[in-house]
């Protein structure tokens, strides 16, 4: 992408948002070097990486990364054979550790069954040195520190140190105190040129004896060593010679320990930075609002609800923009300051941002296309040291770019022509859009002049588009209207600034009414075309839930199967072992009558025998009463015979059996009707004899029952209505009434809502719809019956 076009579209100010969430050196490095990818391979992949990015912010708080520095100058140093300092060698070990960190933490999602695309192969390409970063953990403390536990020398020297540093602590503190401290400007112990030393009076300086180190600024102190600490001193410095020394030796071994992996610590380094910036998307995506778009394999895009990035989004006016599909080109007119740059920054940004693996600032189902340029002419660049006026700055800026352009560039005009004579500049705006037009570009562009309004309408996959201005309020709502040229709104804001209105109905007479007409057609055709789009969403929203529920269910009846088949093996299992158990006491048993044959002969006694057999009708383990019950009650229920008395429990109505008539299905007589009922839907029940006979009930129809296909509730009360409404629909299914009308009138309209209210919840009711017009309308309704 060229340099210019992201700086006039402010893709620079968006990395700087970014860069605020970001934690290591490599990872601040890496955005400052990215720009928007032009392969859709790479496109797919970056966006994939915040994805994942993002559920890992969600499900865990984003990927634990501590501040790292940019370690690969110490590691250039250590391929030319240099040892690296304390804070160098702490710098690589704190990589390595967090390498050992990153790669536990995405192996336990992992285990998790955490669905990553990208992530995880990124973070498994961490390489882990564990024997180097053990002992680079024991020797060096983050802070730089070389610890104790770096060798036993290390560890002894120190201890030696301590000890002498107390003996000459306490061979000083006696001249603080008691009669020498008199001699003394102030009674401390200090240290001087790496020697303790006490601040002597100059007058007195022959009363320890010893060598003097420093002065103060008066001269009227002096730092001097007592001469009986002279030694201790020595000992003291060739102490930490020595801890000096080994120290250097450790650095030394550490240094060369670590130089043979300077390309793998190098690489993890570089992977806990990409880490990092995928990580900084997530977070930014978050605190924007913003979305993961789709990839459209065409340059279409599409965005949904889209605002500008650097706007508040709270304030910020949403728009709903699309180019490609039906058009290649947009022109965009209205009012100044009515939001049209704004419109061209934000379809440039929202289009880098997703080509750079940002999520976009706008609504779940936007698409980006893929675009190998983007040149923005935008604003006005008139420079006085050049001696460029407005026009010649956008025309220098356009001949810049013109002879790049290609089918798979985005071209975003500000107010092109703009500058120069009206009619000279109309022209070559429409020149210049032929010449763009030309090369398979696609166009974005901004202008005031009504011929480019005309052009709109003549030129093939080309169309008007306007910001919205209140006319009441005579100000921008900043609104695009796609499909609809721009007014000019002077009839409007003149009538409310108080102009006559014979004058206004004047004017008005000049303009042509047609050119508003095909305005409106155009505006219905796109936003129907918008619509189209916004089911086509909501369509794959559905159709993705539907795969999750359709997977979900296939996990549940795996898991419902594996279930059963563990319970059938434990039940088995235990059967088993219950034939087992009464086998073993079953032979008891015979064993037992063997042995009482035997000992006894034939001379057996009756009561012995029946004692022996219930025994073995005690190892008869017996069922649950209560259970037995209840499936005895309901199998005596639907234990059905012709002639026995039923309860129909769908009509709440009795009725004798009179055939089998299926399977499953009883012919039931119900009065005068007979009926074929599901035998799920019959409950069997005892009628009452009403002689000896045991005559059956009959249901005699008179010359007053008969029912009319249709019911009036016009003048009826609404809770009347309702409860004749449903005497009514049960005595016409009864009567095998398929189709009834229903009269409620028009009236308010609260009478025809409670019956529609009501049919809606009646199971009886198949479906129901208002009357023909010549039958009443929606003064009446026609219900079908189940």
């Amino acid at each position: 992408m060229n340099e210019k076009s992201l700086n006039t579209l402010e893709y620079f100010k968006i990395k700087q948002q970014a860069q605020q969430y970001l934690v290591t050196d490599l990872g601040k490095k890496e955005l400052k070097h990215l720009s928007p990818y032009i392969n859709k391979t790479e496109i797919e992949a970056a966006l994939d990486e915040t994805k994942d990015a993002a559920d890992i912010l969600r499900l865990q708080g984003g990927i634990p990364l501590p501040k790292i520095v940019d370690v690969k100058p110490f590691l250039k140093r250590l391929d030319i054979g240099a040892t690296l300092s304390a804070k160098e060698l702490a710098a690589v070990g704190k990589i390595l550790r967090v390498t050992n960190e990153v790669r536990r933490f995405f192996r336990d999602l992992q285990d998790d069954e955490v669905d990553l695309t990208k992530l995880y192969e990124t973070a498994f390409e961490l390489e882990t040195l564990p024997q180097v970063t053990k002992k680079l953990a024991l020797s060096v403390e983050n802070d730089g520190h070389v610890t104790d536990d770096a060798s036993s020398l290390l560890k002894s020297l120190r201890r030696q140190i301590i000890t002498t540093e107390q003996s000459i602590r306490d061979t000083l503190a006696e001249f603080t105190r008691g009669k020498s401290a008199k001699y003394l400007s102030e009674a401390v112990v200090t240290i001087r040129q790496d020697r303790y030393v006490i601040p002597v009076k100059a007058e007195y300086r022959n009363v320890f004896g010893g060598q003097v180190y420093d002065q103060s600024a008066s001269g009227q102190t002096l730092f001097i060593e007592p001469k009986q600490v002279v030694s201790l001193n020595n000992r003291l410095s060739q102490q930490e010679a020595a801890q000096n020394e080994e120290i250097r030796r450790i650095l030394r071994e550490l240094s060369e320990l670590i130089a043979p992996y300077t390309a793998e610590i190098e690489a993890n380094a570089k992977l806990l930075g990409h880490l990092d910036l995928a990580n900084a998307k997530a977070v930014y995506a978050k605190n924007i609002g913003a979305t993961e778009p789709a990839i459209t394999d065409e340059q279409f895009l599409y965005f949904r609800h889209a605002w500008h990035p650097l706007l508040d989004l709270k304030k910020a006016v949403k728009n709903d923009i699309m180019l490609g599909q039906d058009f290649k080109t947009m022109l965009i007119t209205g009012p100044n300051t009515g939001g049209k740059t704004i419109t061209l920054k934000t379809i440039g940004l929202i289009q880098l941002m997703g080509q750079s693996g940002f999520f976009i600032p706008a609504g779940e189902g936007s698409r980006i296309g893929i675009f190998d340029e983007i040149f923005a002419d935008i604003g006005d660049e008139q420079s006085i040291e050049q001696n460029l006026s407005t026009f010649s700055s956008h025309m220098t800026n356009i001949v810049s770019f013109l002879d790049k352009i290609t089918p798979h560039s985005l071209v975003l005009f500000d107010e092109l022509g703009s500058g120069t004579d009206p009619q000279e500049g109309a022209a070559l705006a429409i020149a210049i859009l032929d010449d763009v037009a030309a090369k398979g570009s696609y166009v974005v562009a901004t202008t005031h002049y009504p011929e480019l309004k005309v052009y709109g309408y003549e030129r093939p996959e080309t169309v008007n588009a306007s910001v919205e201005f209140d006319s009441m309020t005579l100000e921008p709502t900043y609104k695009l209207l796609i499909g609809v040229p721009g007014r000019s709104n002077a009839l409007d804001i003149s009538s409310r600034l108080g102009l006559p209105q014979t004058i206004i109905d004047s004017a008005s007479q000049f303009v042509s009414k047609d050119s508003q007409d095909l305005n409106n057609m155009i505006g219905d055709l796109v936003q129907k075309r918008h619509d189209v789009e916004e089911e086509k969403i909501h369509t794959q929203q559905y159709l993705k839930e539907s795969e999750q529920l359709h997977s979900d269910l296939e996990k549940a009846y795996a898991a419902l199967n594996e279930q059963r088949d563990q319970l059938l093996e434990k039940a088995k299992q235990k059967s088993n072992d219950m034939v087992n158990e009464t086998s073993k006491k079953a032979d008891q048993i015979i064993a037992d009558l063997r042995q009482m044959r035997l000992s006894g002969g034939s001379n057996i006694k009756e009561n012995e025998l029946i004692d022996a057999k219930g025994q073995i009708n005690q190892l008869h383990q017996p069922e649950n009463l209560k259970k037995n019950k209840v499936l005895k009650r309901a199998k005596q229920k639907h234990d059905l015979h012709p002639n026995d008395d039923v309860l129909v429990k769908t009509y709440g109505q009795k009725g004798v059996l009179l055939r089998k008539a299926g399977n499953h299905e009883w012919e039931v007589q119900i009065g005068i009707l007979k009926m074929k009922i599901n035998e799920n839907d019959l409950e069997k029940i005892s009628v009452p004899d009403e002689n000896a006979k045991g005559n059956r009930t009959s249901v005699k129809r008179t010359a007053s029952s008969g029912i009319s296909t249709s019911l009036d509730l016009r003048g009826q009360r609404y809770e009347e209505a309702l409860t004749n409404v449903d005497r009514y629909l049960d005595s016409a299914q009864l009567a095998g009434y398929s189709t009834v009308t229903l009269i409620h009138g028009k009236g308010t309209g609260s009478l025809r809502s409670g019956i529609t209210q009501y049919l809606k919840n009646n199971r009886a009711v198949k479906n129901f719809e208002y009357a023909s017009p010549n039958a009443g309308g929606n003064g009446a309704t026609v219900v079908h019956l189940k």
